[in-house]
């Protein structure tokens, strides 16, 4: 009898940790912050900035090697030097950023999917890439094309990241001419979620905006936000014609793009957090305004890239104090220009998943959070300063975002009258356990998480004695055995396919950007 009951508890602990740890793919709605900014800068630094930054467009210039963006600044009149560098005036420089729409929704393949950005809504979104990868035996290796669509199904199923991305990781066994229209097939395929377009050069970003085209007809990118392209910046001030190419790609078909200068802070910016704000600021303002040019009213977002360098190695670092601040303080200019914004998430140094990883981790997430970003990016996956993305790493980070997004919607008040009622039931020296508000409430109450071990260090034992990264692995590969493709519409995909193999015929199969054809 006591080894029949022995086995029914354990029978049961079973299938209720079964339950619990159930893949749940129904993705979180936009995130719309509930709890209040961190704003370390007052009215008059916020403006010390923004008069610094004005004063290094003017003054300092910044270089454009694109010869159709110079002649789009000669256009408007701007200052333009033989060398082709750009002094823009402040006024000008203010007029064009003012047609950037300050919130932009975007258009999924499944509408259940549709996100928002900008004032107080954010969205998750993964790194992207990882020149290599650990794999699901936590094997550092070169990826593929079917290790990219592994990422792409586990983005699929996680209910806080909004996005699949597009090269996660780099599919090494296709030739670079022609891995775009991979990616971004596989992007498409294996999730219904909003996605990435590649910009590594502008007949590829034409590319990716033809399939999209494909993907939700004809006519529709023209008026809904479906895809986002980064373009970023050879920070100190300086702009070149890959990316300004790509960039009016994007824009002249209304999708949105993230003007990202890259800041390594003491290399390519000055050794001063406060300085280094005022030049990346300088260098996001010029190509904001550059997009509108382009095309008025095109969505943009004010973009970055934040790491400062080791004055011992000089490799990047994550996690630093002064990331945390800079986030802080780009957050209040977006603001003060009133358009969206992007930082980057959960980024790491440590070249295996390890306390490292989570604590430098866990400092980048927090400031992202409290400063307000709304395009959250890098937020699953990343590690040793992005060269490798970890499917250990990706499923926790995923979950880490599911307790942050909990925590940024801020105080739930909706059942406190109810709350309140319990403790007049229960009383003193009562408890709460057996409750019905608390048998209601306890899964909402409370977040619960999936991968991280709570329990007694008997039931550790009793588990195997397992770590967060062996836990992590297991919930991948239940993941993936569980996954469920969010079919296309046979035509569509089709017509995909058609497209994929006409444009490979078309361009070379060499291994360089596709520049011409």
């Amino acid at each position: 009898m006591t080894a029949q009951l022995q086995a029914s508890r354990r029978g049961g602990r079973e299938a209720r940790r079964t339950i619990r740890t159930a893949p749940k793919i129904d993705m979180l709605p936009t995130l719309k912050r509930g709890v209040p900014v961190v704003e370390p800068m007052d009215a008059e630094q916020v403006e010390r900035i923004h008069e610094a930054s004005l004063a290094i467009l003017e003054d300092v210039g910044v270089v454009f090697r694109d010869p159709i963006a110079i002649e789009d600044w000669k256009r408007v009149g701007a200052d333009v030097r033989p060398d082709d560098r750009v002094y823009l005036d402040r006024g000008l420089v203010m007029e064009l950023i003012k047609t950037i729409p300050s919130r932009i929704e975007y258009f999924a393949r499944d509408p259940s999917k549709n996100v928002e950005l900008g004032g107080p809504n954010s969205i998750f979104v993964p790194m992207t890439g990882a020149p290599y990868m650990r794999d699901l035996d936590d094997v550092r290796r070169g990826p593929t094309i079917a290790d990219l669509g592994t990422f792409h199904k586990l983005a699929h199923m996680m209910p806080a990241l909004h996005s699949s991305a597009h090269h996660i990781v780099e599919p090494m066994d296709i030739v670079v001419a022609h891995r775009h229209l991979h990616i971004t097939y596989s992007s498409m395929k294996h999730s219904d979620k909003i996605f990435m377009g590649m910009t590594t050069s502008p007949k590829n970003a034409e590319d990716v905006l033809d399939m999209c085209e494909i993907l939700f007809g004809e006519g529709f990118l023209e008026t809904h936000a479906v895809t986002t392209g980064n373009c970023n910046g050879n920070s100190p001030l300086v702009w070149d014609q890959v990316m300004l190419g790509a960039m009016r790609a994007f824009c002249r078909r209304n999708q949105p793009v993230l003007c990202s200068p890259f800041v390594l802070g003491g290399a390519n910016t000055p050794a001063s957090t406060a300085a280094a704000v005022a030049q990346l600021n300088a260098e996001a303002l010029s190509a904001l305004a550059y997009t509108q040019l382009v095309r008025k009213g095109c969505p943009a977002i004010y973009g970055h890239y934040l790491s400062t360098v080791s004055m011992q190695s000089g490799a990047p670092m994550a996690g630093t104090p002064e990331i945390s601040l800079m986030n802080f303080m780009i957050g209040q200019m977006a603001r003060r220009y009133n358009v969206p914004w992007r930082t980057s998430n959960l980024l790491g140094g440590a070249k295996v998943f390890d306390a490292q990883a989570g604590y430098e981790s866990a400092m980048t997430m927090m400031a992202v959070l409290m400063s307000g970003a709304n395009y959250i990016w890098h937020s699953a996956g990343w590690n040793e300063a992005g060269m490798h993305c970890s499917i250990a790493k990706f499923v926790v980070d995923a979950e880490v975002c599911d307790m942050g997004y909990r925590m940024t919607q801020g105080i739930q008040w909706d059942d406190f009258d109810e709350a309140l009622a319990a403790v007049r039931d229960v009383g003193p020296g009562g408890h709460y356990l057996g409750h019905p508000h608390t048998q209601a409430n306890f899964e909402r109450a409370f977040f619960i998480p999936k991968l991280f071990d709570n329990n007694s260090i008997e039931q550790w034992y009793a588990d195997g004695s397992k770590d967060i990264k062996q836990r992590a692995l297991e919930h991948a590969r239940r993941l993936l055995a569980e996954y469920q493709e969010p079919a296309l519409e046979i035509a569509k995909d089709e017509e995909l396919r058609a497209y994929i193999e006409r444009r490979s015929r078309e361009i070379p199969a060499v291994d360089a950007l596709n520049d011409e054809y």
